[in-house]
Protein backbone atom coordinates (compact mmCIF):
# COMPACT_ATOMS: atom_id res chain seq x y z
CA UNK A 1 0.00 0.00 0.00
CA UNK A 2 1.31 3.45 -0.92
CA UNK A 3 1.48 5.85 2.01
CA UNK A 4 2.40 9.49 2.40
CA UNK A 5 5.82 8.57 3.83
CA UNK A 6 6.60 5.66 1.51
CA UNK A 7 10.01 6.08 -0.17
CA UNK A 8 8.50 5.53 -3.63
CA UNK A 9 6.00 8.33 -3.08
CA UNK A 10 8.53 10.68 -1.50
CA UNK A 11 10.76 10.22 -4.52
CA UNK A 12 7.95 11.54 -6.72
CA UNK A 13 6.81 14.25 -4.29
CA UNK A 14 9.93 15.40 -2.38
CA UNK A 15 8.39 18.49 -0.86
CA UNK A 16 7.82 19.89 2.62
CA UNK A 17 4.21 20.25 3.68
CA UNK A 18 2.90 23.55 4.96
CA UNK A 19 -0.50 24.50 6.29
CA UNK A 20 -2.71 27.60 6.37
CA UNK A 21 -5.48 27.73 8.98
CA UNK A 22 -8.66 28.35 7.03
CA UNK A 23 -11.41 28.87 9.61
CA UNK A 24 -10.16 25.95 11.65
CA UNK A 25 -9.41 23.72 8.65
CA UNK A 26 -5.93 22.84 7.42
CA UNK A 27 -5.33 24.19 3.91
CA UNK A 28 -2.23 22.30 2.78
CA UNK A 29 0.26 23.87 0.40
CA UNK A 30 3.77 23.71 -0.96
CA UNK A 31 6.21 26.63 -0.70
CA UNK A 32 9.32 25.65 -2.63
CA UNK A 33 12.21 27.75 -3.86
CA UNK A 34 13.77 31.04 -2.73
CA UNK A 35 11.48 33.28 -0.70
CA UNK A 36 12.68 36.28 -2.71
CA UNK A 37 11.98 34.56 -6.03
CA UNK A 38 9.09 35.73 -8.19
CA UNK A 39 6.08 33.77 -6.85
CA UNK A 40 4.27 31.39 -9.18
CA UNK A 41 0.96 30.06 -7.87
CA UNK A 42 -0.21 26.73 -9.30
CA UNK A 43 -3.90 25.89 -8.88
CA UNK A 44 -5.12 22.33 -9.45
CA UNK A 45 -8.50 20.93 -10.38
CA UNK A 46 -10.49 17.75 -9.70
CA UNK A 47 -9.59 14.97 -8.91
CA UNK A 48 -5.96 16.08 -8.96
CA UNK A 49 -4.07 17.86 -6.21
CA UNK A 50 -0.67 19.52 -5.82
CA UNK A 51 0.89 16.23 -6.99
CA UNK A 52 -0.14 17.23 -10.53
CA UNK A 53 2.44 20.06 -10.51
CA UNK A 54 5.34 18.07 -9.04
CA UNK A 55 7.53 18.20 -12.17
CA UNK A 56 6.84 21.87 -12.82
CA UNK A 57 7.81 22.69 -9.23
CA UNK A 58 11.05 20.75 -9.61
CA UNK A 59 11.78 22.60 -12.86
CA UNK A 60 11.15 26.06 -11.39
CA UNK A 61 12.09 25.99 -7.74
CA UNK A 62 15.75 26.76 -8.38
CA UNK A 63 14.83 30.37 -9.16
CA UNK A 64 11.10 30.79 -8.55
CA UNK A 65 9.02 30.62 -5.37
CA UNK A 66 6.54 27.85 -6.16
CA UNK A 67 3.28 28.01 -4.20
CA UNK A 68 0.88 25.14 -4.71
CA UNK A 69 -2.26 24.70 -2.56
CA UNK A 70 -4.53 21.72 -2.12
CA UNK A 71 -8.18 22.74 -2.09
CA UNK A 72 -10.13 21.82 1.04
CA UNK A 73 -11.11 18.17 0.71
CA UNK A 74 -8.30 17.50 -1.76
CA UNK A 75 -4.72 16.30 -1.49
CA UNK A 76 -3.33 16.68 2.02
CA UNK A 77 -5.79 19.38 3.11
CA UNK A 78 -8.51 18.56 5.64
CA UNK A 79 -11.56 16.74 4.29
CA UNK A 80 -14.50 17.96 6.35
CA UNK A 81 -18.10 16.88 6.02
CA UNK A 82 -20.82 19.14 4.63
CA UNK A 83 -21.58 20.32 8.16
CA UNK A 84 -18.19 22.06 8.38
CA UNK A 85 -17.55 23.28 4.84
CA UNK A 86 -19.61 24.42 1.85
CA UNK A 87 -18.19 22.69 -1.21
CA UNK A 88 -18.90 25.35 -3.84
CA UNK A 89 -16.91 27.38 -6.35
CA UNK A 90 -17.44 30.53 -4.30
CA UNK A 91 -15.83 28.84 -1.29
CA UNK A 92 -12.85 27.76 -3.40
CA UNK A 93 -12.26 31.29 -4.66
CA UNK A 94 -12.54 32.71 -1.14
CA UNK A 95 -10.08 30.09 0.18
CA UNK A 96 -7.53 30.91 -2.50
CA UNK A 97 -7.84 34.63 -1.83
CA UNK A 98 -7.53 34.28 1.95
CA UNK A 99 -4.43 32.10 1.57
CA UNK A 100 -2.75 34.51 -0.87
CA UNK A 101 -3.58 37.42 1.41
CA UNK A 102 -1.96 35.58 4.32
CA UNK A 103 1.26 35.31 2.32
CA UNK A 104 1.29 39.05 1.64
CA UNK A 105 1.94 38.67 -2.08
CA UNK A 106 1.47 41.76 -4.25
CA UNK A 107 2.50 40.24 -7.60
CA UNK A 108 2.22 36.61 -8.72
CA UNK A 109 2.33 34.48 -11.82
CA UNK A 110 -0.56 32.03 -12.04
CA UNK A 111 -0.61 28.54 -13.56
CA UNK A 112 -3.94 26.72 -13.49
CA UNK A 113 -5.64 23.59 -14.83
CA UNK A 114 -9.20 22.19 -14.91
CA UNK A 115 -11.31 23.61 -12.03
CA UNK A 116 -8.16 25.45 -10.96
CA UNK A 117 -8.48 27.69 -14.00
CA UNK A 118 -12.01 28.67 -13.06
CA UNK A 119 -11.06 29.25 -9.42
CA UNK A 120 -7.93 31.22 -10.26
CA UNK A 121 -9.67 33.28 -12.94
CA UNK A 122 -12.46 34.26 -10.56
CA UNK A 123 -9.79 35.52 -8.14
CA UNK A 124 -7.66 37.18 -10.83
CA UNK A 125 -10.45 39.29 -12.36
CA UNK A 126 -11.02 40.81 -8.92
CA UNK A 127 -7.30 41.42 -8.35
CA UNK A 128 -5.74 42.11 -11.76
CA UNK A 129 -3.17 44.45 -10.23
CA UNK A 130 -1.65 41.47 -8.38
CA UNK A 131 -1.28 39.29 -11.50
CA UNK A 132 1.88 39.33 -13.62
CA UNK A 133 1.74 36.41 -16.12
CA UNK A 134 -0.87 33.66 -16.63
CA UNK A 135 -0.79 30.06 -17.86
CA UNK A 136 -4.14 28.30 -18.35
CA UNK A 137 -4.35 24.73 -19.60
CA UNK A 138 -7.42 22.63 -20.39
CA UNK A 139 -9.80 24.66 -18.30
CA UNK A 140 -12.56 27.28 -18.50
CA UNK A 141 -13.39 30.73 -17.17
CA UNK A 142 -16.87 30.91 -18.72
CA UNK A 143 -19.95 28.70 -19.14
CA UNK A 144 -19.58 25.55 -21.21
CA UNK A 145 -19.35 26.71 -24.85
CA UNK A 146 -21.21 23.54 -25.84
CA UNK A 147 -24.21 24.43 -23.70
CA UNK A 148 -25.54 21.83 -21.28
CA UNK A 149 -23.77 18.87 -22.86
CA UNK A 150 -21.15 17.13 -20.73
CA UNK A 151 -19.58 13.69 -21.18
CA UNK A 152 -21.73 10.77 -19.96
CA UNK A 153 -19.23 9.87 -17.25
CA UNK A 154 -19.49 13.34 -15.73
CA UNK A 155 -23.26 13.40 -16.07
CA UNK A 156 -23.50 10.07 -14.24
CA UNK A 157 -21.38 11.35 -11.35
CA UNK A 158 -23.07 14.76 -11.27
CA UNK A 159 -26.71 13.77 -11.44
CA UNK A 160 -27.26 10.25 -10.12
CA UNK A 161 -27.10 8.34 -6.86
CA UNK A 162 -25.31 5.53 -8.70
CA UNK A 163 -22.61 7.96 -9.79
CA UNK A 164 -22.24 9.27 -6.24
CA UNK A 165 -21.85 5.71 -4.96
CA UNK A 166 -19.19 4.93 -7.55
CA UNK A 167 -17.22 8.08 -6.75
CA UNK A 168 -17.34 7.83 -2.97
CA UNK A 169 -17.59 4.08 -2.53
CA UNK A 170 -15.12 2.95 -5.18
CA UNK A 171 -13.02 6.08 -5.87
CA UNK A 172 -14.14 5.77 -9.48
CA UNK A 173 -13.48 9.39 -10.40
CA UNK A 174 -9.90 9.58 -9.17
CA UNK A 175 -8.95 6.08 -10.30
CA UNK A 176 -10.72 6.46 -13.63
CA UNK A 177 -9.00 9.76 -14.35
CA UNK A 178 -5.56 8.15 -14.07
CA UNK A 179 -6.50 6.16 -17.17
CA UNK A 180 -9.09 8.25 -19.03
CA UNK A 181 -7.41 11.67 -18.60
CA UNK A 182 -4.18 10.56 -20.29
CA UNK A 183 -3.23 9.25 -23.70
CA UNK A 184 -0.08 7.57 -22.44
CA UNK A 185 -0.35 4.99 -19.67
CA UNK A 186 0.88 6.34 -16.35
CA UNK A 187 3.37 4.30 -14.32
CA UNK A 188 1.79 2.47 -11.39
CA UNK A 189 3.53 4.64 -8.82
CA UNK A 190 2.20 7.83 -10.45
CA UNK A 191 -1.35 6.42 -10.55
CA UNK A 192 -0.99 5.55 -6.87
CA UNK A 193 0.21 9.08 -6.13
CA UNK A 194 -2.87 10.64 -7.71
CA UNK A 195 -5.27 8.44 -5.73
CA UNK A 196 -3.33 8.41 -2.43
CA UNK A 197 -5.35 11.14 -0.61
CA UNK A 198 -8.71 9.58 -1.55
CA UNK A 199 -8.54 6.36 0.42
CA UNK A 200 -11.98 6.25 2.05
CA UNK A 201 -15.62 7.26 1.63
CA UNK A 202 -15.07 10.29 3.86
CA UNK A 203 -11.93 11.37 2.02
CA UNK A 204 -13.64 11.33 -1.38
CA UNK A 205 -16.25 13.93 -0.55
CA UNK A 206 -14.61 16.75 -2.54
CA UNK A 207 -14.07 14.69 -5.69
CA UNK A 208 -17.84 14.20 -5.78
CA UNK A 209 -18.83 17.72 -4.68
CA UNK A 210 -16.66 19.26 -7.40
CA UNK A 211 -18.51 17.27 -10.07
CA UNK A 212 -21.88 18.11 -8.55
CA UNK A 213 -20.95 21.80 -8.66
CA UNK A 214 -20.42 21.84 -12.45
CA UNK A 215 -22.58 24.77 -13.62
CA UNK A 216 -24.77 23.99 -16.62
CA UNK A 217 -27.72 26.37 -16.31
CA UNK A 218 -28.58 29.63 -14.54
CA UNK A 219 -29.57 28.77 -11.01
CA UNK A 220 -26.82 26.22 -10.48
CA UNK A 221 -24.78 27.36 -7.44
CA UNK A 222 -21.60 28.10 -9.41
CA UNK A 223 -23.31 29.75 -12.38
CA UNK A 224 -23.28 33.32 -11.07
CA UNK A 225 -19.55 33.14 -10.27
CA UNK A 226 -18.74 31.76 -13.71
CA UNK A 227 -20.90 34.33 -15.48
CA UNK A 228 -19.43 37.23 -13.49
CA UNK A 229 -15.89 35.99 -14.16
CA UNK A 230 -16.37 35.87 -17.91
CA UNK A 231 -17.85 39.38 -17.85
CA UNK A 232 -14.64 40.66 -16.21
CA UNK A 233 -12.04 38.78 -18.25
CA UNK A 234 -11.24 42.06 -19.96
CA UNK A 235 -9.47 43.18 -16.77
CA UNK A 236 -6.76 40.64 -17.68
CA UNK A 237 -6.43 41.66 -21.32
CA UNK A 238 -3.04 43.31 -20.80
CA UNK A 239 -1.49 40.30 -19.06
CA UNK A 240 0.85 37.95 -20.94
CA UNK A 241 -1.17 34.75 -21.31
CA UNK A 242 -0.05 31.29 -22.42
CA UNK A 243 -2.57 28.59 -23.40
CA UNK A 244 -0.93 25.14 -23.68
CA UNK A 245 -3.68 22.68 -24.61
CA UNK A 246 -4.07 18.92 -24.84
CA UNK A 247 -6.30 18.43 -27.87
CA UNK A 248 -7.40 14.92 -26.89
CA UNK A 249 -9.13 16.16 -23.74
CA UNK A 250 -12.69 14.76 -23.83
CA UNK A 251 -14.00 17.53 -21.53
CA UNK A 252 -12.03 20.74 -22.15
CA UNK A 253 -11.68 20.26 -25.88
CA UNK A 254 -10.72 22.76 -28.57
CA UNK A 255 -14.03 24.61 -28.20
CA UNK A 256 -12.83 25.84 -24.81
CA UNK A 257 -9.47 26.88 -26.24
CA UNK A 258 -11.21 28.87 -28.98
CA UNK A 259 -13.40 30.65 -26.43
CA UNK A 260 -10.27 31.75 -24.59
CA UNK A 261 -8.79 32.97 -27.87
CA UNK A 262 -11.91 35.07 -28.46
CA UNK A 263 -11.30 36.80 -25.14
CA UNK A 264 -7.51 36.93 -25.50
CA UNK A 265 -6.60 37.14 -29.20
CA UNK A 266 -2.99 38.02 -28.37
CA UNK A 267 -2.46 34.95 -26.17
CA UNK A 268 0.40 32.58 -26.92
CA UNK A 269 -1.00 29.14 -27.81
CA UNK A 270 0.63 25.70 -27.92
CA UNK A 271 -1.47 22.77 -29.12
CA UNK A 272 -0.49 19.22 -28.19
CA UNK A 273 -2.39 16.91 -30.57
CA UNK A 274 -1.46 13.70 -28.74
CA UNK A 275 -2.11 14.91 -25.18
CA UNK A 276 -5.22 14.45 -23.07
CA UNK A 277 -6.61 16.24 -20.05
CA UNK A 278 -3.60 15.64 -17.80
CA UNK A 279 -1.41 17.71 -20.09
CA UNK A 280 1.56 17.84 -17.72
CA UNK A 281 1.67 14.04 -17.79
CA UNK A 282 1.12 13.45 -21.51
CA UNK A 283 3.32 16.29 -22.81
CA UNK A 284 5.86 15.95 -19.98
CA UNK A 285 9.12 17.81 -20.37
CA UNK A 286 8.02 19.53 -23.58
CA UNK A 287 5.18 21.49 -21.97
CA UNK A 288 7.06 21.98 -18.71
CA UNK A 289 9.91 23.65 -20.60
CA UNK A 290 7.50 25.85 -22.57
CA UNK A 291 5.79 27.01 -19.39
CA UNK A 292 9.13 27.73 -17.75
CA UNK A 293 10.29 29.74 -20.76
CA UNK A 294 7.07 31.74 -20.80
CA UNK A 295 7.25 32.55 -17.10
CA UNK A 296 10.89 33.62 -17.40
CA UNK A 297 10.27 35.91 -20.39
Amino acid sequence: MVTRDAPAFRALYPFASRSFDRDGLSYHYLDEGPKDGVPVVMVHGNPTWSFYYRRLVLALRGERRCLVPDHIGMGFSDKPGDDRYTYTLASRVADLGAWLDSLGLDSVDVVAHDWGGMIASAWMVEHPERVRRIVLMNTAAFPNPRGRRIPPTLKLARDSSLGALLVRGFNAFSVGATRLAVERALPADVRAGYTLPYDSWANRIATLRFVQDIPLVPGDPAWSVVEATEAKLGTLADKPLFLPWGLRDFVFDEAFLERFREHFPKAEVARYPDAGHYLLEDAGDAVTERIAEFLQA
